[in-house]
């Protein structure tokens, strides 16, 4: 299989090699717009080759031409996050690379299907859908891997047992709208809330939501890479081998779990033509309510990023406003953050709904 990997930066690179080494791809393609750097990192992967023992032919650079034919196609291209940004800080800037992106995988691999990486990534996932053209199925984001993964190793962590001990699933937008299951959650088959506190439950839940940031904050720059890139990995081996597994990831939702027209976080089956099915867990009322406000949360978000979208040459021009838009937007977004993070208090619908009443307040001038 053909596999192509757009963005050569730390997430881009690490899941060449991962696919390398699953030997999950017949042919490997990386593209960066920074020159050099796409041809620099198949070159040194190449060099690992006699060591590690793969075989696949990989090739790097700045042009969309190899990628041409390709059968899936990873988004990692975009800004990464800086210490104090939350993802939708990244929505104005990363929609002109993310869309700039679609456009070329639409152009060159039709029949791909898309792994979406970049932030926000249920935005960006959207984003991807509407410029490519491509049916809902064959364009799904990688978030609910990560989350899944980080709170497995969060409650594993507290309860001293291997990850592998722990079942659960994370639902709901990557962000602050995340929806851990605690429920569902299970150490060894047993119930969590037999084997943690309730309060010891709420802070891992709460440091799930909060799993990047705190590696942002540790690094000097930068953001996660590690995890996300085995995350993609997962993704792709359901893909390439068909496996039509049930993983968490973002797709679009048509009436599932009471949501219509929306891509959100949520369980499928992955296989070769991308989304089989999506998984229904018989959520509780108060799950599904979180999930709901998770849902809108991204809905206004895509409405600020429809107005980037122009439907015909008349409406490009249009394009840069809506962009504008959506960077104070993140501006304002972040500053409320900011403001209610000292007042002691971050909830993440009041977040939205306080950013919503500065910006109406902002239009009306």
């Amino acid at each position: 299989m053909k596999i192509s990997i757009i963005g050569s930066g730390m997430v881009g690179s690490t899941t060449a090699l991962r696919v390398l080494e699953d030997r999950t791809a017949t042919s490997l393609v990386l593209v960066d717009v920074v020159e050099g750097l796409a041809k620099a990192v198949a070159l040194d992967l190449c060099q690992s080759a006699p060591l590690r023992g793969h075989s696949i032919d990989v090739v790097g650079g700045s042009d969309y031409g190899p990628t041409e034919g390709s059968d899936l196609v990873v988004i990692t291209a975009g800004v990464p996050r800086k210490p104090g940004q939350s993802r939708a800080d990244l929505l104005g800037t990363n929609a002109e690379i993310v869309a700039g992106v679609a456009s070329q995988v639409a152009h060159r691999s039709p029949d791909a299907v898309v792994i979406v990486v970049s932030n926000p990534l249920d935005e960006m996932t959207t984003l991807t859908w509407k410029v490519t053209g491509f049916s809902p199925e064959r364009v799904v984001g990688m978030a609910g891997e990560l989350d899944t993964s980080r709170y497995r190793y969060f409650v594993a962590e507290a309860a001293g047992v291997h990850p592998s001990e722990v079942d659960a699933i994370v639902l709901g937008s990557h962000g602050e709208t995340m929806v851990p299951l605690p429920r569902l959650t299970t150490v060894r088959g047993r119930p969590l809330d037999e084997v943690l506190t309730a309060d010891r439950i709420a802070e891992i839940v709460e440091r799930t939501r909060n799993g990047g940031a705190e590696i942002v904050r540790l690094l000097p720059r930068g953001s996660a890479w590690m995890a996300p890139s085995a995350s993609i990995a997962d993704m792709v081996a359901a893909v390439v081998r068909d496996e039509r597994r049930v993983v968490p990831a973002c797709a679009y939702l048509r009436g599932e779990y009471g949501v219509t027209d929306v891509y959100l976080g949520v369980p499928v089956r992955l296989g070769r033509d991308g989304v089989v099915e999506i998984v229904d867990l018989g959520l509780d009322p108060d799950e599904l309510a979180s999930l709901h406000r998770a849902a809108e949360t991204v809905r206004s978000r895509v409405a600020l990023l429809d107005e980037t979208l122009p439907e015909s040459d008349a409406d490009a021009s249009d394009a840069s406003d809506g962009l504008e838009a959506l960077r104070v937007e993140s501006r304002v977004r972040r500053a409320v953050t900011q403001v209610l993070w000292e007042r002691g208090s971050a909830d993440p619908e009041e977040i939205e709904a306080l950013t919503r009443r500065v910006l109406e307040r902002m239009k009306g001038g």
